[in-house]
């Protein structure tokens, strides 16, 4: 596994820092290519500070390569908002700024996260505004190639999207709703394994469905080597099935940021 596939995550690596000054530690750190869940809180921010995260990231010398939709509030355990009927207009009104970020960023992948089951609201009625603000999603990021990423996570025993088999359903369905393409699965190892899934049973049935990888060790969610995923398998696996995007660093680490990346020449 080439060392320059990896991206750093700057939503949950070198938090210790300003989140505008991450791109240029991450630069500093040796690495080219970044990735953020969604940098504001709000679904349309100001444009200044649009502005602003643009500027950190181009002044850095550094790739934005991955870009989560707007999620909610994270810290208080949203996880999306794109399934809440009553949500679908913000979820929307979404969609053109990370759009305009991405066209001036470079940046052509997507996160969309599903959204956790509301009490009291109807799972079907749930999966059905989902459908519809993928297909709106898929839509729009299509306009600058770009492609919108599924991902199954854990830790949230509301967020039905918890296999590999789950969020291809998801996939597959979007796809034929809105007979779209540009539709993929994000496979991130820590939140499959956690789970207990089979990160190998989709590289061996639908490997042409990832349009990227996370990674993290389980448990715990440390650098890798600091748990039990066999990583040195994972990577051979991927590049065994021609995956060639890239693999985000999406861990907590056990201590300083910079100190963490020791795993990578091992």
């Amino acid at each position: 596994m080439k060392t320059d596939r990896f991206d750093v995550n700057l939503s949950i690596l070198f938090t210790e820092l300003d989140l505008l000054e991450r791109p240029a530690a991450a630069k500093a750190a040796g690495f080219d290519r970044v990735e953020f869940w969604w940098p504001f809180d709000a679904a349309v921010p100001a444009e200044a500070d649009v502005e602003k995260f643009i500027r950190a990231i181009d002044d850095a010398g550094v790739s934005l390569v991955g870009l989560n939709f707007y999620g909610g509030d994270l810290a208080a355990g949203e996880r999306g908002v794109l399934s809440d009927p009553d949500r679908a207009g913000q979820f929307a009104a979404n969609i053109d700024v990370l759009c305009e970020i991405g066209e001036r960023l470079g940046c052509r992948a997507f996160n969309a996260l599903y959204g956790n089951r509301i009490d009291g609201v109807d799972p079907r009625a749930q999966d059905e505004a989902a459908t519809e603000s993928l297909v709106r999603a898929a839509r729009g990021v299509a306009r600058i190639g770009g492609t919108v990423l599924i991902e199954p996570v854990s830790g949230i025993p509301s967020y039905p999207l918890r296999t590999a088999a789950d969020g291809l359903a998801v996939v597959d369905r979007v796809r034929e709703a809105g007979e779209v393409d540009d539709v993929h699965l994000l496979l991130d190892l820590y939140h499959l394994v956690t789970n207990g899934d089979d990160p190998d049973a989709v590289l061996d049935q639908r490997p042409e469905a990832i349009g990227h990888v996370q990674i993290a060790d389980s448990p715990g969610r440390g650098e890798p080597g600091t748990g039990s995923i066999d990583f040195a398998h994972y990577f051979s696996r991927l590049d065994e099935v021609g995956y060639t995007g890239h693999i985000g660093l999406e861990y907590k680490p056990s201590g300083a940021s910079t100190e963490s990346f020791g795993w990578i020449a091992s």
